[in-house]
């Protein structure tokens, strides 16, 4: 498999069963041509949902740094389910809780480090892949994090298609 870094694709989602729960983040790391070069799948302990989805975003940005220096990636394509985290981030909508206005100063401090970010918000449905890997480290519960391709099947997972820009 020939992998191309022109830019990378990822595909994010945190998720607690119960607000608050027991919570995981999964995200899904695919390479221009849409060929998945990792995932992760953990679990975070007892949080909100919001927190959640915080976290997992910081998690991507953490990860990401092997490929930016590995591969030379300069564009990064970062997709979400969730409306709050998107209008946040991007400051169209205020952050009101302390605990997320902390992780997202650490995720605002972080993206300055990425030359082109562009974070879009996608359908659930689109997000499956990512939402799937949040629900194993959900099933496996605390101490049971998991990692690796070997864990999803491919054909059941869709990944949605991003034109070029």
């Amino acid at each position: 498999m020939d992998l191309n870094f022109d830019y990378m694709k990822i595909y994010f989602d945190g998720g607690s069963r119960g607000n608050p729960g027991p919570s995981a983040v999964g995200a899904v790391f695919l390479d221009k041509n849409d060929n998945v070069v990792d995932e992760i799948s953990e679990f975070i302990g007892h949080c909100t949902n919001n927190i959640a989805e915080y976290t997992a975003l910081d998690r991507v940005l953490d990860f990401l740094k092997k490929y930016v220096q590995k591969y030379n990636v300069r564009r990064i394509i970062i997709n979400t389910d969730s409306k709050l985290l998107y209008n946040q981030v991007r400051k169209v909508w205020k952050i009101k809780d302390s605990e997320i206005f902390e992780i997202y100063k650490k995720i605002a401090r972080k993206l300055k480090d990425y030359e082109i970010v562009d974070l879009r918000l996608i359908p659930r449905e689109e997000n499956s892949a990512a939402d799937r890997l949040v629900n194993m480290a959900l099933d496996h519960g605390a101490g049971q994090d998991s990692f690796g391709k070997s864990l999803l099947d491919g054909n059941n997972i869709r990944f949605g298609k991003i034109e070029e820009t």
